[in-house]
């Protein structure tokens, strides 16, 4: 009786360490796919804090804990079933699919580059009519759509660095990146858009330490929102990029991935101190040039054809 109580007990503890590992195993590789997606959490982060540029203190975090509530919604009942069932059945679509989604990611960028050159920025006061113009229904819908294409693409990514796991594995991972990366990239975003009245309620307090922290907290918002937009731009021709000259290695032209490789193994091999990191900020200019190029293409299709087209 006893020895078959402890020889229970013994293959218990061996599952116990059999589901514990497989957690690791899922946590890590739940990892790698995140930093993968990287670019596009970036790109999300810059993105959101927008939505509640003009509404009252208030009502930011509601609105900010709606808008996450949506994007947790898209990924796990729409993209994420969609994901697997693509992985099972149509495994192929994946690189296609993948490398869609980097073109958007391209031509985003690449948008945002155009915009700035072109001197197009909206005005404090067209922002404060079209804000007024939405109810918060409809702010948060449009944050919840733009979120879906956001979504789509960091789930496609996370499972394409996962696609030769299991089907369970597969589906365990997905909503891990799931969950991690919304309450990352929405805490992030409820944390920016606090921060100023953080800063405005420290700097109405006694002390002239905390005083100064408080103004200089408020005076460095505006220049953080605007290094993350910066930071997402460049992320965004950077994945986008890096996206596409992997895929067409997939499908078969190795040409840019391998004259990319060469180069960085050339830099590698010139340097000895922090080969690595230039090795990798090598790769990185690189995707990122391809990802300039490809949205630059992508920019003048979208936007300069069809007003050629409507002009005649």
């Amino acid at each position: 009786m006893s020895a078959g109580l402890f020889g229970l007990l013994d293959d218990v503890a061996a599952l116990a360490r059999l589901a514990a590992a497989s957690l690791d195993d899922v946590g890590a590789a739940a990892g790698r796919a995140s930093v993968k997606a990287a670019g596009v959490v970036v790109d999300d982060t810059a993105v959101t804090p927008q939505y509640v540029s003009n509404v009252s203190a208030q009502r930011e975090l509601p609105i900010i804990k709606k808008i996450a509530t949506g994007s947790l919604r898209n990924k796990l009942l729409f993209i994420l079933p969609a994901a697997l069932l693509l992985s099972q059945f149509a495994e192929w679509l994946l690189t296609p699919l993948l490398m869609a989604g980097g073109t958007y990611l391209c031509f985003e960028g690449a948008e945002k580059i155009w915009e700035r050159l072109r001197g197009h920025q909206e005005t404090v006061a067209e922002a404060e009519a079209h804000v007024e113009a939405e109810t918060e229904d409809q702010v948060i819908a449009g944050a919840v759509r733009t979120d879906f294409i956001l979504s789509a693409e960091i789930m496609v990514i996370a499972l394409n660095e996962v696609a030769d796991e299991p089907f369970l594995a597969r589906a365990a991972i997905l909503v891990v990146v799931a969950v991690a990366i919304t309450a990352l990239v929405y805490g992030v975003v409820a944390l920016i858009v606090k921060m100023d009245d953080v800063g405005l309620a420290l700097a109405q307090r006694k002390g002239a330490g905390v005083r100064a922290l408080g103004r200089g907290l408020v005076t460095a918002m505006p220049k953080l929102l605007a290094t993350i937009s910066v930071v997402g731009v460049v992320a965004m021709l950077w994945v986008g990029g890096h996206i596409i000259v992997a895929g067409l290695d997939d499908l078969g032209w190795h040409a840019p991935y391998d004259g990319i490789h060469h180069v960085q193994h050339e830099v590698e091999h010139a340097v000895s101190f922090a080969s690595g990191a230039l090795g990798w900020l090598t790769n990185t200019a690189f995707s990122a040039l391809a990802g300039i190029l490809v949205g630059a293409v992508a920019v003048v299709v979208m936007h300069l054809v069809p007003r050629r087209g409507g002009h005649h």
